[in-house]
């Protein structure tokens, strides 16, 4: 029988005044002209299909007429607020061209598809309810990953970007199977690395459906790199395989890719590699990242229960004593995150020493 990995469940917890002066000092907290609870006001929607004719668990909403203009307005303003600092010149030639609700998941988000008149080009937008563990995970994201977001916080409402990829369940289960054996080996080291990288900064539930795939073509091949799009269990479950992505049974290919494309010895040093970075850009962003750790050291954003299993999992798993003695889920992200620097500063002392 399959372990249960996943609360049923997350609740929303609300944006503490530590996090909100946070946002404000990082450009991160604007007002904007629409709100989450607006777009709920829909008066009927249909359902959204692939092109396969398979449900996508969207569902594409309208509104009353007299409701219509001004909530259109509204979703272009915040789309010039995100990409242009609220620059309105283009708003005449920008198209709300749909309004899509998620039913499946906690944050149920809405996503706005943009389109420029002129040239048709378009993207998305995402409006979801303001979440303190999100945020932060987005955060974190933005300085420990190799990848930069975009986003904005007000009141009850967080705006975000569109990450573009392919959605991991779709590689896998569409593109993988063609690929020949060096694209795989170069999939399998990503995986690896990525997988390092969500359980350092405890970022949990990366199932297939919650990655994505971003292929790079450079000179004569494509480099393939995994980007994570969902943010919401950020340091919330006690579990800690939840921050592995590697026992989720939706990424069975991935970790199956590792095994028989890396030896362990390679896949060590791709672990070692990622720790490594992590540690040179907290050492980079060590203001911004202090101060938003020190934000969720003082915020609640999971369980009691949750903590103190988190905590003794770690604490068996590096034997560091500073995980025992962790109160929040922010306490036990800083230890780990010391715990990575820590060892990346003695190894680079010990070179120094012996070069």
């Amino acid at each position: 029988m399959e372990e249960k990995l996943m609360s049923k469940k997350k609740p929303t917890y609300p944006i503490s005044e530590r996090l909100e002066e946070y946002l404000l000092e990082c450009n991160r907290k604007i007002k904007i002209p629409v709100f989450y609870d607006d777009l709920l006001r829909f008066s009927g929607s249909v359902v959204v299909y692939d092109s396969n004719d398979e449900d996508t668990l969207w569902v594409r909403v309208y509104y009353e007429e007299h409701e219509r203009p001004e909530i259109e307005q509204s979703l272009k303003k915040v789309y010039t607020i995100l990409h242009s600092d609220g620059n309105e010149d283009a708003i005449e030639f920008l198209n709300v061209d749909a309004i899509d609700y998620c039913t499946f998941g906690n944050s149920k988000p809405f996503r706005i598809k943009i389109r420029n008149i002129l040239n048709d080009n378009f993207t998305y937008i995402y409006v979801k309810k303001a979440d303190a563990s999100r945020i932060y995970g987005l955060e974190l994201e933005h300085i420990f990953s190799p990848n930069r977001i975009n986003f904005l916080v007000y009141k009850n409402t967080l705006i975000e970007e569109h990450i573009a990829g392919i959605p991991g369940d779709v590689f896998i289960k569409d593109f993988l199977p063609n690929l020949g054996d060096q694209a795989k080996s170069q999939i399998a080291k990503e995986f690896v690395k990525f997988n390092e990288r969500c359980q350092m900064r405890l970022l949990g539930d990366m199932r297939s459906y919650n990655y994505v795939i971003v292929p790079t073509h450079d000179f004569d091949h494509v480099e393939y790199r995994l980007r994570a799009i969902d943010f919401d269990q950020q340091s919330y479950e006690g579990k800690l395989k939840v921050y592995q992505p590697q026992f989720f049974k939706e990424n069975f290919e991935m970790v199956n890719l590792v095994m028989t494309k890396l030896q362990p010895n390679s896949i060590e040093q791709y672990k070692k590699e990622e720790r490594s970075i992590l540690a040179k850009r907290m050492l980079n962003a060590r203001d911004r990242s202090e101060t938003l750790i020190d934000c969720m050291c003082a915020d609640r954003i999971s369980t009691d229960q949750n903590i103190e299993e988190l905590r003794e999992h770690l604490y068996n798993f590096t034997l560091d004593l500073k995980f025992r003695r962790s109160a929040t889920m922010g306490e036990i992200l800083k230890t780990a995150l010391d715990f990575v620097r820590r060892n990346y500063e003695n190894v680079n002392m010990r070179r120094l020493l012996e070069g």
